[in-house]
C-alpha cells in the first residue's frame, strides 16, 4: 500500500486500520491495541455502537497467516484524530478529510439539464448517454443472462465462462479492477460507488468481527462483461466456436 486508499463497506467508504498506522506513524499493534481500548470504551454506552467506528476486518501477512485489522469509517478516523495532538494529528486529520471529501464529491456529478455552459452540458450529455448505453443488453449472452434480477457470486458468473471463480477474481485483479484485502477482494477506489457490487457482512468470532463478501449487481455483471470483452474473453454462448455454423447459399 503507498498511498492511502478508500474501501467501500456496506456503501460506506472506510480505511484499513493498517493505513491509517502509516499515515499517523503508529505501528499497526499499537494501534490495534488502542483501539480495542476504544471499543471496550463504546461498549458502554447504550446509545453507541463500535461498529459504526470500527469494523473488524483481517488480511493475510507475508506468512500467509491470517491477522486481524479494522476498517475505521469517517467516525472511526475522527475518533482517532481526537486522541492525537501536533503536527501529526494535523496532517492525519487533512489526509483522511480530503479522503472521504473526494470520495463524496465523486458521487455528486451535475444532470446535464442543470449545466448553463452550453459546451460543459453537452459533455455531460455525452457522459449520461454512454452510461445509458452500457447498460443496454447486447448479443446473445444478455438476452439469455443479464435480465436475471437479483445480485450474484463471481462464481456464478466464472461459469458463464467456462471457468473458476479464482480466475475470473485474478484476471479482474490483473485488468485493474480488484484487490485482495485480506481474505476478500476489493475494488479500486475508481470503481467504487458506481453500484457494481454489493458487500454481504456475517459476524463471526460471537459478533466481535465481520467478514465482507462481495457479490456482483447485473450493472456490475455488465462492466465486467464489458472488460472481459475488452480482453478478447467471452462468455460461453458468445465464443465463436461454439456457435452453430451457416451454410453459404448457392
Amino acid at each position: 500500500m503507498n498511498e492511502p486508499q478508500l474501501l467501500i463497506f456496506q456503501g460506506e467508504p472506510a480505511l484499513d486500520s493498517r493505513e491509517v498506522a502509516k499515515m499517523i506513524g503508529k505501528l499497526h499493534k499499537n494501534l490495534m491495541r488502542d483501539i480495542h481500548r476504544y471499543i471496550n470504551d463504546l461498549t458502554t454506552s447504550s446509545k453507541l455502537s463500535p461498529l459504526d467506528f470500527f469494523i473488524g476486518s483481517n488480511y493475510k501477512d507475508a506468512k500467509g497467516e491470517i491477522r486481524d485489522c479494522y476498517l475505521l469509517t469517517k467516525m472511526g478516523c475522527e475518533f482517532v484524530a481526537n486522541k492525537m495532538t501536533g503536527k501529526k494529528g494535523t496532517l492525519f486529520t487533512a489526509q483522511y478529510v480530503s479522503l472521504f471529501n473526494e470520495y463524496q464529491a465523486s458521487l455528486k456529478k451535475p444532470d446535464s439539464y442543470t449545466i448553463d455552459d452550453p459546451v460543459k452540458r453537452a459533455e455531460r450529455w455525452i457522459e449520461e448517454r454512454k452510461a445509458y448505453e452500457a447498460l443496454v443488453p447486447k448479443g446473445q449472452y444478455f438476452d439469455s443472462q443479464m435480465r436475471n434480477p437479483g445480485t450474484m457470486t463471481v462464481t456464478e458468473i466464472a461459469k458463464d465462462y467456462g471457468m473458476t471463480a479464482t480466475k475470473l477474481n485474478r484476471l479482474l485483479h490483473e485488468f485493474g479492477v480488484q484487490f485482495k484485502q485480506g481474505k476478500h477482494w476489493v475494488l479500486y477506489h475508481k470503481y467504487d460507488g458506481k453500484g457494481y457490487t454489493q458487500y454481504e457482512p456475517f459476524a463471526y468470532n460471537d459478533n466481535k468481527g465481520v467478514h465482507n463478501n462481495l457479490k456482483w449487481t447485473q450493472r456490475g455483471r455488465k462492466f465486467i462483461y464489458d472488460t472481459l470483452k475488452g480482453h478478447g474473453i467471452l462468455p460461453v454462448l458468445e465464443q465463436p466456436e461454439l456457435l452453430p455454423e451457416v451454410n453459404a447459399v448457392d
